[in-house]
């Protein structure tokens, strides 16, 4: 509910505050004292487009900020969803800047106008002529009777399942798309696997491969090099290892004189040994070298064959080449599986299927049951109102397909006169009557549901004496499962009120402001005598005021 109210420089407000409570609470004032005005702030803490006109002083900016119990409205996953913190007194504020420029804030978290529109359509219902419209809706029918068929954990569990039908279907669909893509490809995918699988290079083939072709076209100058280092090493009169054995002889021979002698003939010794050693391995690489022409041609071909596969499919390595194959593999198993792949997602999508209409039908059996309920009550609230002919009738159909709310079309009918056919509730009503209409249904939902703030403006606009005592009562009878707020014009409508609220114009300095303030009870009978008698109003008119407020 709305619990308080903060207007900063708007049209003619220059600085209100305002504070409301539950049940019924009652605007009045002069006609151009400015309450369209308060309603008009409040519009734009609800999501409204502003501009420049909307500043009293257009060197300061304007700020209207409300604040909502919203303990009841069950908007925790609305808040999470935008990431705005949660807070069971919710503030939510607009600033329009000098510049034109306009700001919105819930929680003093920066939202869109969009977010801000969406979240007030929980919070405050201003109920106007345009809003009869909404009779007319398909959604808001629904919405209605859903709410006497007390269809909400149903249609909860109906969307969760309508929302996997869809995903499951659109499944389906690309699977069936996929597949059918995945024939026109088969063949050509099979001989790339194929080529690939004929191939079966191995992880480190290539490094190798190109190693040995490099070796191997350059035999000649290998084979020449190995003799060269094993004739520098083994020439009988020239041979490294021929003089370093005359040099270790010569050392032996004075060993024995020094330590140091000793050491270098030690450290000669090891030296030859390991020469001998690379000897021994220059001789067995030279043995081996065998050029066969045969093979650097099959290695050669091997090469190029891999070199082609790595151009062709855009990659460079034999890895990636594997994970191209595993990938034709799978295109390849998805063609020759299919059938089974697309049966098992028919055979979720008809145990959901299944699911969803078992659910349509209680939904559906339920409505069946409120129509009835439903229609006697809002004929019942419709006589009240001056409305004693009216019969309502609600046709509920079934459809073959799922809707987003169950399998049904339903259509509002409407007899205004006694003997007059049924024609559809969007053709048939004055405004005025359907004005009433909307009044009735709202009387009723707010026995259901948890409805928002509900402000009336001027309903009683046009109506006799004896209607708008009726529409007191059901004012009152509203306000006491929700907050209801009512201005008005009428004293029968004025005296039911919990709150009593006026608003009013002043001259402060040469500029006329409007405000607004909470009646006591001596002002408010004085209020209601001006409304039966006008200004001055008489002892009469104020002891009218007294009964009709009853003190």
């Amino acid at each position: 509910m709305l619990q308080h109210l903060r207007i900063k420089n708007y049209a003619l407000i220059e600085n209100l505050a305002v504070d409301f409570t539950n049940g019924l609470s009652i605007i009045t004032g002069e006609t151009g004292a400015g309450k369209s005005i308060l309603l008009g702030a409040l519009s734009l803490v609800l999501g409204k487009r502003a501009d420049l006109t909307s500043l009293k002083n257009k060197e300061q900016k304007c700020i209207i900020e409300a604040v909502f119990n919203i303990k009841a409205y069950r908007l925790e996953k609305f808040f999470k969803q935008n990431d705005i913190d949660f807070e069971l007194e919710t503030i939510i504020r607009r600033e329009i800047l000098p510049s034109g420029k306009s700001r919105a804030f819930i929680n003093d978290t920066p939202i869109n106008l969009s977010t801000l529109t969406e979240l007030s359509t929980h919070l405050i219902d201003i109920h106007s002529q345009h809003q009869t419209l909404l009779l007319a809706d398909k959604k808001y029918q629904f919405y209605i009777l859903d709410a006497l068929a007390k269809n909400t954990k149903y249609l909860e569990s109906f969307s969760r399942g309508l929302e996997i039908y869809k995903k499951l279907q659109k499944e389906l669909h690309e699977i069936q798309s996929d597949q059918e893509n995945a024939k026109q490809q088969y063949e050509y995918n099979l001989h790339l696997f194929e080529e690939l699988e004929k191939a079966n290079f191995t992880e480190n083939e290539q490094t190798e491969l190109e190693q040995n072709v490099d070796k191997l076209n350059n035999v000649e100058a290998i084979k020449l090099n190995l003799s060269e280092a094993i004739s520098v090493l083994s020439n009988e009169e020239t041979g490294i290892l021929d003089l370093l054995h005359i040099s270790k002889n010569n050392l032996a021979k004075i060993a024995s004189f020094s330590e140091a002698y000793s050491n270098l003939l030690n450290r000669l010794e090891s030296t030859k040994i390991e020469l001998d050693d690379i000897l021994f391995e220059l001789e067995k690489q030279d043995e081996n070298i065998d050029f066969n022409p045969l093979e650097i041609e099959k290695m050669n071909d091997r090469l190029q064959l891999l070199y082609s596969l790595q151009k062709k499919h855009h990659v460079e390595s034999i890895a990636e080449l594997n994970e191209i194959k595993n990938k034709l593999d799978s295109k390849l198993q998805e063609v020759t599986n299919a059938d089974s792949i697309v049966q098992n997602k028919k055979e979720e999508i008809a145990k959901v299927t299944a699911q969803l209409n078992k659910l349509a039908d209680i939904i559906r059996l339920n409505r069946e049951k409120a129509i009835p309920k439903f229609t006697k009550q809002l004929e019942i609230l419709l006589n009240k109102l001056e409305m004693p002919n009216v019969a309502i009738k609600i046709e509920l159909t079934k459809k073959e397909v799922f809707q987003y709310n169950g399998k049904d079309n339903l259509e509002f009918l409407i007899s205004i006169n006694k003997g007059s056919d049924f024609i559809s509730i969007k053709k048939g009503p004055s405004g005025g009557e359907m004005s009433r209409i909307m009044l009735a249904i709202k009387t009723i939902l707010s026995k259901y549901s948890k409805l928002p703030t509900i402000i009336f403006d001027e309903i009683d606009t046009g109506v006799s004496g004896e209607v708008s005592n009726r529409i007191a009562s059901i004012l009152t009878e509203m306000s006491a499962n929700m907050q209801v707020i009512s201005i008005t014009h009428l004293p029968q409508i004025a005296a039911k009120g919990q709150q009593h609220y006026k608003v009013f114009k002043t001259e402060i300095n040469n500029s006329v402001e409007t405000n607004i303030k909470q009646l006591n009870q001596e002002e408010r009978i004085f209020e209601i005598a001006e409304m039966l008698d006008g200004k001055k109003p008489s002892e009469s008119a104020i002891l009218h005021a007294r009964e009709l407020l009853g003190v």
